[in-house]
This record gives structure tokens, C-alpha cells and sequence, in this order.
């Protein structure tokens, strides 16, 4: 078939957006993804605590999530969102599978390290892409949005222009991460600030003491202390407070009425001080 440039259109992405969500525990991971329309959850971890929510419970194994992700595919349903919760818990299910089925031969293994010289993490990479096929043909032919949820860690960053320096992850093996991060649309880091003040001790001695902000930040954009980003112009961070993160959201996704001229929420702008009834407020 010819093409000419008479074929060229300009087009705009209506897709549901694809979201991988990480930060420390009990930061607010579960409760941002299920503010969600219509959410439905693949829990595979405990830890959703007093949230009201929609799932299958707890599944067990691989075959146990990719068959909750059949039943969505096929059978009618309502639900606009589905939430992994979580993928860094997911891990160990695509590691049993993965010794399971075992190497080249068939020969079964009893944990991923025993196929010796990496090689698991690469058989692994199969069973992960498996996974990514179901839940992105849920956004391809349902029209779902995808919400990934996943653990923290601190991890040593080895910059070739600059001194090796530490850095929030999502806490998965690299060969993992890199894939879920090349197929969402959206990596967002929930954390708080940490404000550092010095104490003085008397003698002119002084001891810096961490102080931990009460604000959670939903980062959008990647920097040196932790990896993010996204495709849609999110601002760099958005204030998250608990039951209007989605809304905060929502503007800058397919099918928002996007603000003219989004502004990040800068934390000196946001003074906290208490009401008569314990209640924070903005100045």
C-alpha cells in the first residue's frame, strides 16, 4: 500500500492512562488507587487496612492473577480501573512460576538464584511480559485504566558524570522495573517531605535531627533523589490529600478539561497550623 502525505492526521491519545504508584508504607499508595473510578483490585498482598474496596482477595499464585485478569476481559462488568496491589508482592508469585517452569530443559528449579548466572531474572522477564499482555489488553480492548502499585527502597545510583549518590527506587529487579516503567504512562513517587534542623547541645555542639512533614507529595517528574515521570504534563509534584488525589489528577489525564496554566504547589506556600478542632488548613 502507498503512502503519501495526504494520510497524515493529527492525532490525540483518548487512552486510558497507564499508572505505576510507589513510595514508603503506609504513605497512601492503596487509598489514591481506589479513589479510582469504579476500581477494581488484583490484591496480592495484605495491607489495605479500613478501605472499602473491590477485589477478588487475596491471590495466591501467578495462574490466580492471570485468571482474575481473564474474568475482567471476558465476563460483563462496570469497573473502569484495575489496581495490582502490589507489584513489588507480585514478584515472588512470577518467581515460583518462573522455577515452576523451570529452564530450556524443563528441569524445575527451587528458587530463582538456582538457575545460576542471572539467568532466572531473564526467565522471569518472560512470565512478567505474560502479566503486562493480560493487564494492558484490559486498557486496549475494556478500556481500563492500569494502576501498578509497588514498594520503596533506597538505592545506590552510579552516575557516570558525578559521585555515586543514593536514590528512591521501585523495589523490583531491574530487569522487571525497566519493563513496567517502559510500559506505563505515568510513574508516581507518594512521599512526604523530610525537613533537617539543627539542635544545639550546649559546649557549641549542635546535632541535625530529621523532622518529618506532615504534606505527601505525589511526584511526577524524575529527579536525582528518585526516579518518576509521565507523558500527560502533570506539574513536577501535586499536593496529595487524601480523597482528592484523583481529582488533583484527573485535569492533566485523557478526557480532563486541563487548567490553563498548572502550577506546582511549592511546600513554603503550604502553612500548617491547627484549629480549635485539630484540623489542618492551608494559609
Amino acid at each position: 500500500m502507498a503512502i503519501s502525505l495526504a494520510d497524515l492526521k493529527r492525532v490525540k491519545s483518548a487512552d486510558a492512562p497507564r499508572f505505576l504508584i510507589y513510595g514508603p508504607e503506609k504513605i497512601g499508595k492503596s487509598t489514591l488507587a481506589n479513589e479510582f473510578p469504579a476500581s477494581v483490585f488484583l490484591q496480592i498482598e495484605e495491607g489495605t487496612g479500613m478501605l472499602e474496596l473491590n477485589t477478588f482477595g487475596k491471590l495466591l499464585s501467578f495462574q490466580d492473577v492471570m485468571d482474575a485478569i481473564a474474568s475482567l476481559y471476558q465476563e460483563e462488568h462496570q469497573f473502569k480501573t484495575v489496581v495490582v496491589d502490589s507489584a513489588t508482592a507480585l514478584q515472588t508469585l512470577v518467581y515460583a512460576e518462573t522455577c515452576e517452569r523451570g529452564d530450556d530443559k524443563g528441569n524445575k528449579k527451587t528458587r530463582i538464584e538456582d538457575f545460576g548466572y542471572g539467568k532466572g531474572y531473564q526467565y522471569a522477564l518472560s512470565v512478567w511480559q505474560e502479566f503486562m499482555e493480560g493487564i494492558m489488553a484490559l486498557r486496549r480492548d475494556r478500556g481500563m485504566t492500569v494502576i501498578l502499585i509497588a514498594h520503596s527502597k533506597i538505592e545506590r545510583f552510579d552516575d557516570p558524570e558525578t559521585v555515586s549518590y543514593s536514590r528512591y527506587e521501585i523495589d523490583l529487579h531491574e530487569k522487571a522495573r525497566d519493563l513496567l516503567k517502559r510500559e506505563v504512562d505515568v510513574v508516581l513517587l507518594l512521599k512526604s517531605d523530610v525537613a533537617i534542623k539543627n539542635e544545639e547541645q550546649g559546649f557549641n555542639k549542635s546535632r541535625a535531627r530529621a523532622d518529618g512533614g506532615r504534606t505527601v507529595w505525589m511526584h511526577a517528574s524524575s529527579r536525582p533523589a528518585y526516579a518518576a515521570g509521565n507523558r500527560y504534563d502533570i506539574p513536577e509534584r501535586l499536593m496529595y490529600d487524601r480523597g482528592k488525589g484523583f481529582a488533583a489528577l484527573a485535569p492533566f489525564l485523557p478526557g480532563g478539561e486541563r487548567p490553563s496554566a498548572p502550577e506546582p504547589v511549592e511546600p513554603e506556600a503550604v502553612a500548617e497550623h491547627k484549629t480549635g478542632n485539630g484540623k489542618r488548613k492551608a494559609a
